[in-house]
């Protein structure tokens, strides 16, 4: 088509393609991109008007993924589809991270970036693309942009690492990780691992690296051959005598008010400063002039405020709070706090403060996962809760926003590895977090406390986990890594480093900086003071609880199992599914049947367990090596004869079997229908049963 411009390059033995100039061709920047099978179109879009009412970049990423990429109607009474499912909230905030601190400071009119996901292979993930196509559509487009923008997914399976896996080998790897990054450094990570050394995390990043840069050089090959000129786009400016003026009255008093420890009182001393430094700029300016200088002026004393934290931090070491840049809060971790659930905690770290419940299931409690790609159950969740209270202040109560479900599924990122297999706990199990106290890290104090909590349900976790958020401040050619930051550092700072592992190593791991790329060795550095907090925290959980209770709580559902023979159940579950109906009502209990003939039965009241299980026995009488069962002759053989001793189960009793002597002929003993009392004396691995009756006649033979 006349118009089109398309660059291809092989990566990793799949090609990369990225197509402008064919579709959605009215927004300001369009491509289609592709990687196999998968295939995103992304368009941008930014508005003509400046805002003069706001003080940040109004950015929006969206990403959604059409179910007819992969041929596919929506499940459930809503075919449309409706509210972005968990994959897409998360993948929009992947994106948004990425790109947002490669735009120039100061630009202030709206920008939109639309995320299309509209073929899939069920092999290549489509975040990745998505990533790379929204930093070639502004590239293409005529808005100013700092820095083009790569991104890889690294794996590492058998001791290898692996460039941009296919969701297959996602399973088999013990990393996860998405590495973003401009030509010159890594802007975001974000990602799992099963309890992987720094130095082997460093080395991901290293290799991302490598890979991004090979998808900005493709994305620079485009934008030569159909970039638009950028387009003058105004910057937010403030009149240079103004600033001088508002530095005037306003310097020392805000450094002063900055250096109050506590963060409530700090607030309260900085917010009474700045309005003390305004009404006198009114008194000074008059009220005509003062007014439309206003908004500068207030956004001139938080330029001061910023400043006064960096400076302090920078050239003094002293951090808002009176800590050593090395130094973590205070903490306090507490467990068995609620008396009826199944397990609970509270972890206070400073004034960051999180109360967090374990609650034990069974596999009816299983969340069904609908994704583009696979359909699967889930019997571990993490949900992370923040009310406006934990911070003072007052808003709306709506369901769950993007911030919640992203710092909840870091959490469940985090505890995910140690959580034990299904076939060894089967539970469902729930985690809930709930923050009543915020000034920064609230996501790692959840991290810690869900540790806290599922060792108090008696959760058999491998190893407890705990999680640190590092911060960056930059000045002049100078770089001060933070240890354990609160919201003022991290509001104010340049990076937001969060690290959760073990004390073997990481499990989950998300970064986020706001200037434009952080060296290998700086990274570095903040890893290796991560861990060194990390154990600092987790010496003071163990010094509250180390390993999992032994007893469930004695309000926790119990389940246990037993094995029938497979062809027994439709017997247990009974035309349309009435008689497994029956036991669950009438004892009161939840029971799940697998293919394999494992029957699960959960129940609170002992005695109700017992029930459900007699009942099922009665109805899949189950066959045990040494027992001895009154069966029915069903078949004769030359070499013996087959006896049915439950229900549709049958053994052979071979001919040296039968009698305690030797036997010519099978039918001198038995013929078809005869009762005979038989022992088992062997299962073997494909479930056949060998019985004896033999061995009954010389138990029964008198002395």
């Amino acid at each position: 088509m006349e118009g089109t411009a398309t660059v291809t390059r092989e990566l990793v033995g799949r090609t990369l393609n990225i197509t402008t100039g064919h579709v959605a061709r009215q927004a300001h920047g369009s491509v289609t991109v592709q990687y196999g099978g998968t295939v995103v179109l992304v368009a941008a879009v930014c508005a003509q008007d400046f805002r003069e009412d706001i003080d940040f970049l109004p950015l929006t990423v969206e990403y959604r993924e059409r179910t007819y990429a992969a041929g596919k109607i929506p499940g459930g009474f809503f075919k449309r589809g409706g509210r972005p499912g968990e994959k897409e909230i998360l993948t929009a905030r992947l994106i948004d991270r990425a790109i947002r601190s490669q735009m120039p400071k100061g630009l202030r009119n709206e920008i939109q970036v639309h995320c299309l996901v509209i073929s899939t292979d069920l092999e290549n993930n489509s975040d990745i693309l998505a990533l790379i196509g929204a930093s070639a559509a502004l590239g293409l487009s005529d808005v100013p942009t700092t820095n083009l923008v790569g991104a890889a997914r690294i794996g590492r399976i058998d001791g290898q690492f692996v460039v941009n896996p296919t969701f297959e080998q996602v399973t088999r790897s013990e990393l996860d990780i998405v590495v973003a990054g401009s030509k010159d450094a890594i802007v975001m990570v974000e990602g799992e691992a099963e309890q992987v050394s720094e130095d082997l995390m460093l080395e991901a990043f290293r290799i991302g690296h490598e890979h991004i840069r090979q998808t900005i050089e493709l994305q620079e090959e485009l934008i030569k051959k159909a970039g638009k000129p950028k387009r003058e786009l105004s910057l937010k400016k403030i009149e240079e005598a103004l600033d001088q003026k508002v530095r005037a009255l306003a310097g020392e008093r805000v450094r002063n008010a900055v250096r109050t420890e506590e963060k409530q009182a700090r607030m309260a001393a900085v917010a009474q400063t700045k309005q003390a430094v305004l009404e006198q700029l009114k008194t000074e300016l008059g009220e005509a002039e003062f007014a439309p200088k206003a908004k500068d002026a207030a956004a001139i004393l938080e330029k001061i405020e910023v400043e006064a934290v960096r400076t302090d931090i920078a050239k003094n070491g002293r951090r808002p709070d009176g800590r050593k840049l090395t130094e973590i809060r205070p903490i306090t971790a507490e467990v068995h706090v609620l008396p009826r659930p199944h397990g609970s905690a509270i972890f206070t770290r400073g004034q960051t403060q999180a109360l967090v419940v374990t609650t034990l299931g069974t596999g009816a409690d299983e969340q069904l996962m609908e994704q583009l790609e696979r359909e699967y159950k889930k019997n571990f969740m993490l949900y992370y809760n923040f009310p406006s209270f934990s911070v003072g202040e007052v808003r709306p109560i709506r369901s769950p926003g993007r911030r919640e479900i992203g710092h909840g599924m870091l959490a469940e990122r985090a505890i995910a590895p140690v959580i034990p297999e299904k076939e060894k706990f089967g539970y469902t199990i729930q985690v809930t977090s709930d923050i009543l106290e915020s000034n920064g890290s609230s996501s790692m104090a959840s991290v810690c406390g869900a540790s806290l909590s599922l060792m108090d349900a008696g959760v058999p976790i491998s190893a407890p986990v705990a999680g640190i958020a590092m911060g960056l401040i930059k000045h002049e050619d100078t770089f001060h890594v933070l240890s354990d930051i609160q919201g003022l550092e991290d509001h104010f700072g340049d990076m937001d480093f969060k690290v959760a592992g073990t004390a073997k190593g990481i499990t989950a791991i998300q970064m986020d900086i706001k200037i434009t790329g952080l060296s290998h060795e700086l990274m570095k550095r903040a890893l290796e003071q991560a861990r060194e907090g990390r154990l600092h925290i987790l010496g003071i959980m163990n010094a509250t609880i180390s390993q999992p209770s032994a007893e469930l709580s004695e309000f926790a559902p119990r389940i246990e199992s037993i094995m029938i023979n497979p062809d027994n159940i439709r017997d247990i579950i009974g035309p349309g599914g009435k008689m497994i109906k029956k036991i669950t009502e009438e004892t009161g209990t939840q029971i799940e049947i697998e293919d394999s003939g494992k029957v699960s039965v959960a129940a609170r009241d002992p005695k109700a367990m017992q029930a459900a299980f007699d009942w099922i026995r009665r109805l899949a009488p189950n066959v045990e090596v040494g027992q001895v069962y009154q069966g029915v002759v069903k078949k004769i053989m030359e070499f013996g004869a087959f006896v049915e001793i439950v229900p549709n189960r049958d053994g052979l009793v071979h001919i040296s079997q039968l009698a305690d002597y030797r036997v010519k002929k099978v039918e001198d003993v038995v013929k078809e229908g005869d009762i005979l009392e038989v022992k088992v004396i062997e299962i073997d691995a494909n479930g056949k049963i060998r019985l004896s009756h033999k061995d009954v006649m010389k138990e029964n033979k008198p002395e």
